[in-house]
This record gives structure tokens, C-alpha cells and sequence, in this order.
């Protein structure tokens, strides 16, 4: 068993950023199915994919629903710099601020996460 931490950093606003969340999810669908630990988190930029991905008509909609029980959380300080705080927080995800207001990206290597950030 892994333990994988996929971090989405991509913005919304490219067909290379929806190719990379794509990328996310099918990793993260690999491991779930192989019975790994997984953790999904939305930081920088990729905080903006929550609020898109709650739209019912997002072609990755229903991917993300079901996936949506592995996210572990959103940066807070970027949620609330990138405009999206209230997205996030509707959606249910959970604001993470373990280092000045951002999450412990350190924390997961030192619990023997493999980063995968896209």
C-alpha cells in the first residue's frame, strides 16, 4: 500500500489546467482502487477547481462527486486570495491551515506522503 498526496495547483482557465485535474482524479481513482491512502488537496490557484466542479454541468462533475469523500481540504489563505473562500466552504471541503494559514505540505512527507502535484 502507498501513501500518495496529490496536490492540484493548476488554475481553471486552460485546456492544459483541465487535462491535469483529469490527471488528478485518474491517479487518484488507480489508488483508491490499488487500497492506498490517498489525500487530494487544492492549493494555490487549483482552489478555483471546487466552486467548478460543484456545477452540475462540469464535464468532470460526477467524477468529482465521487471522489469529492477523498479530498482532505483547500489551502485557506489562497481559497480567500484567489476569491473562492465561500466556494469552498459551500461545497463542504475543508479549509486547511496547519502553516501560516496554508496546508503543512512538509507534514505529508515527514508522515511519508509521495507528493504528486499537478
Amino acid at each position: 500500500m502507498s501513501k500518495i498526496a496529490i496536490v492540484v495547483f493548476s488554475d481553471t482557465n486552460t485546456v492544459e489546467a483541465l487535462g491535469k485535474v483529469s490527471n488528478a482524479f485518474m491517479l487518484a481513482s488507480e489508488a483508491i482502487e490499488a487500497g492506498d491512502e490517498l489525500k487530494i488537496i487544492f492549493e494555490g490557484a487549483g482552489t478555483k477547481w471546487i466552486g467548478e466542479l460543484e456545477k452540475e454541468d462540469h464535464k468532470f462533475h460526477a467524477l468529482y462527486k465521487g471522489l469529492k469523500g477523498q479530498i482532505t481540504g483547500a489551502c485557506s489563505f489562497c481559497a480567500t486570495a484567489f476569491g473562492v473562500r465561500a466556494q469552498v466552504e459551500k461545497a463542504g471541503i475543508e479549509l486547511l491551515s496547519e502553516y501560516n494559514d496554508h496546508p503543512s505540505l512538509r507534514n505529508l512527507v515527514a508522515e511519508g506522503f509521495e507528493l504528486i502535484t499537478l
